[in-house]
C-alpha cells in the first residue's frame, strides 16, 4: 500500500470518471480466479442515468478514492424514492438510503469511502443506511460472505473477503441475510416431489406453458403483475416500474429462451411464474469485458444455442392469494422440473443456482430443501444508523 500521499475522497459525474469507476475492479481482482469481468458497456450503463430505468426513480452520488493520482477506492451513495415509500418493517422506508458498488484497496480506504457515501445520505436528510445495494434491489443486493470459492452466476455479485471486517467495522450490523442454492439438475427429484407432479399433471385445472418469445412484451407484462403481487410483502420489495422493465427487457432478451421460462395458469389465469437464465457470466469471462474485436462474434455464436453448464434461477413468484396452499408448492415443483429436463435435454446443463432467497422465506427455503439443493453462497445486507 502507498502510504507516501494522502487519500482523497471526491464525488465523480463526468465520462472520464465514470470510466475509472468501472475500471478499478478489474485490477483489484484481476488475481482472483472466480471473479467474473462484466461487460464495460453494461458495467457504465449501470451508473448512467440516461441509460438506466432505475434512475426514473432514484439519484445516486459516485465516489473516488484516489492515492497519488491512482484510484484505490469506489462507492455509491443512493436514494430509492420508491423505497421511500415502502413500510419500514420491510427493510427500506421513510429516511433510508442505501450504499453499493464498494470496492476498496485497504482498510483505511473503505472507511473513508463509507464515511463520504454516509455523509451524502445524511445531507439528504436519510437517517438510515442499507448495504451493500448495487444500486437497484433487483440488481446486485448484499455482500458475498461465504462462497468465494467459485464464480457467481449471472447478476449475482462477489467480493474480498476482507470487505465484511471492514464494513462491519465501520459500525454496520445485520439487516438481512439472503441465500443461493446449488443443484444437479442431472439428477431425478425425489419420490415425493414426483409423486405432487404427477398429481398436478393429471388436475384439468392445471396448466404449465411455456413463454413465447415472439410475444416479448405481453409476456413480460404477464410475469410482471404476478411478481409485483407475489413479492409485495417480501422484505426489501420496491416495484419494478416500466422504465426498469424496459431496460432488463433489452438486456436480458437474448438469453430468454421459451423453454426455460414458464407460467403456471390456474383454471386458464397465470397464477406463477419461474424464470430461468443460462449463466451468460460462462461466456463472458474469457471476454475480460470487453467484445472487441473478437468479442461480439464469439457471445453471439453462444447466444445462437448456449451449451451452459450453470442454469440460475433468479426470479419465482406465486400470487398471494396462493401462496399458503399446497397448490403453490404444487405449481413450484412442476415449474423446477419442467425446465430442469429441458435445460438438460437443450442446453447440456448439468448445475442449477436458485436465488438470492431470503433467510425467513419458508416456503422458498422449504422448497429447495425438499428437491435436495444446498446453500453455495451467502449474502448479507447490513444496516446502519446515520
Amino acid at each position: 500500500m502507498d502510504t507516501t500521499h494522502s487519500l482523497s475522497i471526491r464525488p465523480i459525474s463526468s465520462k472520464a470518471d465514470r470510466k475509472k469507476f468501472v475500471d478499478l475492479p478489474f485490477r483489484l481482482y484481476k488475481d482472483d480466479p472466480n471473479w467474473v469481468p462484466p461487460l464495460k458497456s453494461e458495467a457504465l450503463g449501470l451508473i448512467t442515468p440516461e441509460k438506466n430505468g432505475w434512475f426514473s426513480h432514484a439519484e445516486a452520488q459516485l465516489f473516488l478514492a484516489e492515492r497519488g493520482g491512482r484510484v484505490v477506492g469506489r462507492i455509491s451513495a443512493h436514494i430509492d424514492t420508491l423505497a421511500l415509500t415502502m413500510p419500514a418493517e420491510q427493510g427500506f422506508g421513510p429516511g433510508c438510503g442505501q450504499f453499493g458498488l464498494f470496492d476498496a484497496e485497504d482498510a483505511n480506504t473503505a472507511q473513508a469511502l463509507i464515511n463520504a457515501a454516509e455523509g451524502w445520505l445524511r445531507n439528504k436528510g436519510m437517517a438510515k443506511v442499507l448495504g451493500p445495494i448495487s444500486m437497484s434491489i433487483w440488481e446486485e443486493p448484499g455482500l458475498l460472505i461465504q462462497g468465494y470459492d467459485h464464480a457467481p452466476t449471472i447478476m449475482m455479485g462477489h467480493a474480498k473477503p476482507e470487505y465484511r471486517g471492514w464494513i462491519e467495522g465501520a459500525g454496520y450490523t445485520h439487516a438481512k441475510t439472503l441465500y443461493t442454492y446449488d443443484l444437479d439438475i442431472t439428477q431425478e427429484f425425489p419420490p415425493i416431489v414426483k409423486r405432487i407432479i404427477q398429481s398436478g399433471e393429471k388436475n384439468p385445472r392445471i396448466r404449465i406453458r411455456e413463454v413465447d418469445k415472439t410475444k416479448f412484451d405481453e409476456e413480460a407484462a404477464v410475469i410482471l403483475a404476478i411478481l409485483n403481487d407475489a413479492w409485495s410483502d417480501n422484505w426489501g420489495f420496491v416495484p419494478l416500474t416500466p422504465p426498469e422493465i424496459a431496460d432488463v427487457g433489452v438486456k436480458l432478451k437474448p438469453i430468454v429462451f421459451n423453454d426455460l421460462i414458464r407460467i403456471a395458469e390456474l383454471d386458464g389465469r397465470p397464477v406463477a411464474f419461474m424464470i430461468t437464465l443460462p449463466d451468460l457470466n460462462e461466456a463472458i469471462k474469457p471476454l475480460n469485458g470487453n467484445l472487441l474485436p473478437f468479442g461480439w462474434a464469439k457471445l453471439l455464436l453462444w447466444l445462437r444455442k448456449p451449451k451452459v453448464r450453470t442454469m440460475r434461477v433468479p426470479l419465482m413468484g406465486v400470487l398471494k392469494e396462493l401462496q399458503s396452499s399446497r397448490m403453490a408448492s404444487q405449481l413450484a415443483f412442476m415449474m423446477i422440473e419442467y425446465i430442469r429436463k429441458a435445460a438438460v435435454a437443450n442446453y447440456g446443463s448439468a448445475r442449477g443456482e436458485i436465488g438470492w432467497v431470503l433467510d425467513d422465506n419458508q416456503g422458498m427455503n422449504a422448497i429447495a430443501e425438499t428437491i435436495q439443493s444446498k446453500i453455495n453462497k451467502t449474502y448479507e445486507i447490513y444496516q446502519k444508523a446515520l
